[in-house]
């Protein structure tokens, strides 16, 4: 008689797949955390890194940062640069852009469509997701009438809390992971969250009520951003922002927000297809 294989049915692997959120009961490794917690250091225009100011942005101890960094040299990732004395990243770290870029078929089928809207209404479009307390940007047209923020490309970050399209994502996110990094925000800003919650939940309200929401990050400019979910079931967060004097005006937001509503109404046609 063979041997009856063990059921599967309480297995992480099992709940990952009902629930739709990755879960595992295996421990992760702490030191590999740590080591791309080095590697999420760099940004865009922050080209060489020492240990010293590594250990600062991570808020590693010193030691930890040194031995990091040996390993990451050691793997490939990083180069030590002896003019400078600090650590770049390596061409590695662009082949896993690379990687991840081709993987998103959906982001090719959204550019066109974005820069139709930029380039017909002179207004940016955005598309971005959640990568810890930060959005990043995965790509941006920008074509507003006054130029501001051209400098923002695929890879730039920004806050969640303090942005629409930082607070759509949060709205389109699952009730538990939603909790959760509501919870993160709190801790992280400290004292500023007093301030920040009422504009947060405001917006996620927003967005139940009107499917959208709104904010005014940047000086001169205001943006309007709506979570979108792709057919594969990835989040992201679009946004339309314009210039603004000190006072917007509600017509002017909604006349935007119907503009990226449309635009995301396309956009789900689109990949439905």
């Amino acid at each position: 008689m063979a041997t009856p294989r063990p059921s599967t049915a309480g297995s992480t692997r099992a709940r990952t797949q009902a629930t739709g959120t990755f879960v595992r009961s295996t421990p992760g490794s702490h030191s590999l955390e740590r080591g791309l917690a080095l590697l999420r250091a760099f940004r865009h225009g922050v080209d060489v890194l020492t240990n010293a100011e590594l250990a600062d942005r991570t808020q590693l101890p010193r030691p930890t940062v040194s031995r990091l960094t040996r390993s990451l040299v050691d793997a490939g990732f990083l180069a030590y640069d002896l003019e400078q004395r600090g650590y770049r990243l390596t061409a590695a770290c662009l082949s896993l852009a690379l990687s991840f870029r081709s993987s998103e078929a959906t982001l090719a089928r959204a550019l066109p469509l974005m820069r139709a809207l930029a380039e017909g209404r002179r207004v940016n479009v955005g598309l971005a997701v959640a990568d810890q307390l930060e959005m990043v940007y995965l790509e941006s047209v920008r074509l507003s009438r006054l130029g501001i923020f051209r400098r923002i490309l695929p890879g730039s970050r920004l806050p969640i809390a303090s942005t629409s399209l930082g607070c759509a994502f949060l709205a389109g996110m699952q009730a538990a992971e939603r909790k959760a990094l509501l919870g993160r925000l709190r801790q992280a800003h400290g004292a500023e969250w007093r301030a920040l919650q009422p504009r947060v939940e405001a917006a996620l309200e927003a967005v139940r009520e009107r499917g959208f929401c709104h904010a005014n990050w940047a000086a001169g400019m205001t943006a309007v951003a709506l979570p979108l979910r792709s057919p594969a079931g990835s989040l992201y967060a679009m946004n339309v922002s314009f210039p603004t004097a000190e006072e917007v005006s509600t017509d002017a937001i909604e006349a935007h927000a119907q503009l990226l509503l449309r635009l995301a109404a396309d956009l789900r046609r689109d990949w439905a297809r």
